[in-house]
């Protein structure tokens, strides 16, 4: 079992920054990708960006250039630099680790972009 605890998320104004982590614990030692989804109320769950253990990265065209995801394996700790945020980043955050075909949530952290 893998688990994960996320911190991070907030409140903060148009063009402003926030980092997300997302720590896993448990049987760690062997989780490959980790990443980040976002959902809003009455839309799908949208994948934000992932990190293959290797430092393979992906990210959704609408965060590119805006977000960092990284990655500190000897820390089994993933982080979301989220700088430039715009109101249609607000949603909750939800961390994610796949170990063994098995895919592993976080608690989610809400992230809200507000003037």
């Amino acid at each position: 079992q893998v688990q994960l605890v996320e911190s991070g998320g907030g409140l903060v104004q148009p063009g402003g920054s926030l980092r997300l982590s997302c720590t896993a614990s448990g049987s760690a030692f062997s989780i490959n990708a980790m990443g980040w989804y976002r959902q809003v109320p009455g839309k799908q769950r949208e994948l934000v960006a992932t990190i293959t253990k290797s430092g393979t990265i992906n990210y959704v065209d609408s965060v590119k250039g805006r977000f960092t995801i990284s990655r500190d394996n000897a820390k089994n700790t993933a982080y979301l630099q989220m700088n430039s945020l715009k109101p249609e980043d607000t949603a909750a955050y939800y961390c994610y680790a796949d170990r063994d075909f098995v895919r592993y949530w976080g608690q989610g952290t809400q992230v809200t972009v507000s003037s």
